[in-house]
């Protein structure tokens, strides 16, 4: 007799069912089971309005959270950087995979890069967090650009540059990666030019706090180090006080000498979406050996970022 599915609760978008199968096929192998997608619509999917309007923060997570509360689904798959920093107690992460390329990357008309784009050139992208950085980077290389609020999929947002109504969009590596487009990206974005959102990259596979043979299997699917460095930058967009929809980015990354992983690097960045302040910092340590040592390292770096004037840069949204 085969075993019961297990019912994985995923948003309805062609990324977020990509992403969920992957997840699906990996649960299936571990646990032997099969895993049948329950497609749920959150508000984040049906409202038009900007994230940074309607809060951002946990806009697709809530219906998949109260889905798996009611029990309707055994678990669920969301992007880490869409989870509000504070998890519910009957709620847990029971998995982190290993992370996608965390990178951020441009779709441009004519194939061009970041650096050859035209004076006056419109830029695609609905996070405050984007235009902060690119809008700095402008400024700091002489570039005229400016950056255009834009909400939708990933079909929609590419569409705006193949129907010509910008030059550009910014999209997700991650993304791409996932529903397999990522032949179609123009420039990879350095970290050092724009730094990720904090989770980027990253899945989080959650169930509920009491079904421990669920956990458990779950926690196959786990990648420590990945766990360790999102930990970290959830920390510090945590400690700033900061929603998903805030200009934060943040990024940890691991320093290895070739073969050994030796230390964690954490950068973070806030700054106003006009790119005319910017407080950017980084710190390096030992690899978190555990939760608490990771959130210390994203709280500390959080501290010296509110000292050096965040703070005053939070309240800003991109209308």
């Amino acid at each position: 007799m085969t075993e019961k599915a297990l019912r994985l609760g995923t948003r309805r978008s062609k990324l977020a069912m990509a992403q969920s199968g992957q997840v699906a096929d990996a649960v299936s192998q571990v646990t032997g089971r099969p895993v049948e997608l329950v497609e749920i619509t959150t508000y984040g999917d049906v409202s038009r309005e900007h994230l940074a309007q309607i809060g951002g923060t946990g806009v697709f997570v809530a219906a998949l959270r109260e889905a798996l509360a009611r029990g309707e689904v055994d678990f669920a798959v969301h992007s880490l950087k869409d989870l509000p920093t504070t998890q519910p107690e009957e709620l847990v992460v029971a998995a982190i995979p290993e992370r996608e390329d965390p990178r951020d990357v441009i779709i441009a008309r004519d194939a061009l890069k970041l650096t050859d784009l035209p004076r006056g050139a419109r830029i695609g992208t609905g996070s405050p967090r984007r235009m902060a950085q690119l809008n700095a980077y402008a400024r700091s290389h002489g570039m005229d650009i400016e950056t255009v609020p834009i909400r939708g999929n990933v079909d929609t947002r590419i569409g705006y540059v193949t129907k010509g109504d910008l030059d550009a969009v910014v999209l997700a590596a991650a993304g791409l990666n996932r529903v397999g487009r990522s032949d179609e990206v123009t420039d990879f974005l350095s970290v050092d030019t724009v730094l990720p959102a904090p989770g980027q990259g990253a899945l989080a596979v959650e169930t509920t706090a009491d079904n421990a043979e669920l956990i458990a299997a779950l926690a196959q699917l786990d990648d420590p180090l990945t766990r360790a460095a999102v930990t970290a930058e959830r920390s510090l967009l945590a400690a700033l006080e900061a929603g998903c929809s805030a200009p934060v980015g943040a990024l940890a990354d691991l320093l290895t000498d070739g073969q050994t992983v030796k230390e964690m690097r954490l950068r973070g960045v806030v700054g106003t979406t006009d790119g005319s302040t910017l407080v950017q910092l980084s710190t390096t340590g030992p690899v978190p050996e555990t939760h608490e040592a990771a959130t210390a390292l994203g709280r500390e770096l959080a501290t010296e970022m509110l000292a050096q004037g965040a703070a005053g840069l939070m309240g800003e949204r991109a209308l």
